[in-house]
């Protein structure tokens, strides 16, 4: 990380952290569109616990654990979390939802293959620059199951605020005091190399409005090799 990243990431942990004590449950207790877009896709493919990434106060997690999943929620603000953790108990969902503290710069702090699906609202389009996006998407990689799915949004070049503001370079631009990575089409696509694409959603949320992609993209399940028996090897045979 340059000087000038480190310096970036730390005035936008600072202005989390104010805006989420200074704004409690800033989103509300609704879920968000993706996350119900993204319940939807998990439990099609089956899967049974989330990892959330940027859960924030937590409107999303909570959703995901009154559908039925195992949720871990991480953010890189602990007032956020703190949020999310008293709303759970008051929902009396604290048995299905866990909290970390995570900074996505850094590896995630979960072992290989451990998770079934990972939700990401507008996380990766904070104030990373592409290389540190690259390798945070190599991290879910990781961490996810074969046939995993992964669902994210990020505001991309089409949105009104793209270009305006603070230029930080890489198409980070600052508005109001938050940072947002505004991705072009070729990076979602560079973003799903080695996965299998299923859509990429176009949609408007918020105030301006704000303008953002809805992606979804598996983890491919590893083929069977040609040759090999489909029964276990010491399953009994007529």
């Amino acid at each position: 990380m340059t000087d000038g990243e480190e310096e970036l990431a730390a005035a936008q942990h600072a202005h989390w952290q104010a805006t989420y004590a200074d704004h409690p449950g800033m989103y509300g207790e609704r879920p968000s569109a993706p996350a119900l877009h993204a319940a939807a896709a998990f439990e099609a493919a089956g899967a049974t616990d989330v990892l959330e990434l940027g859960a924030g106060h937590g409107r999303d997690a909570l959703y995901f654990a009154r559908r039925g999943f195992t949720v871990r929620a991480t953010d890189f603000s602990a007032t956020g979390l703190e949020q999310l953790r008293r709303a759970a108990r008051e929902q009396g969902l604290a048995e299905r939802v866990t909290t970390g503290i995570q900074d996505v710069r850094e590896p995630l702090a979960l072992p290989d293959g451990s998770v079934d699906a990972v939700f990401a609202h507008m996380l990766l389009c904070m104030a990373l620059s592409t290389r540190e996006i690259h390798a945070l998407v190599d991290e879910v990689h990781r961490v996810l199951r074969p046939g995993g799915t992964f669902v994210y949004t990020v505001r991309h070049t089409g949105d009104a605020h793209y270009a305006t503001g603070i230029a930080h370079g890489d198409d980070i631009h600052e508005h109001g005091g938050f940072a947002v990575h505004f991705f072009p089409r070729h990076l979602v696509d560079a973003l799903a190399e080695g996965w299998r694409l299923d859509e990429v959603h176009a949609f408007e949320e918020g105030e301006l409005p704000r303008r953002l992609w809805r992606v979804t993209q598996t983890l491919p399940a590893p083929r069977p090799r040609p040759g090999l028996r489909s029964t276990p090897r010491n399953a009994p045979t007529e």
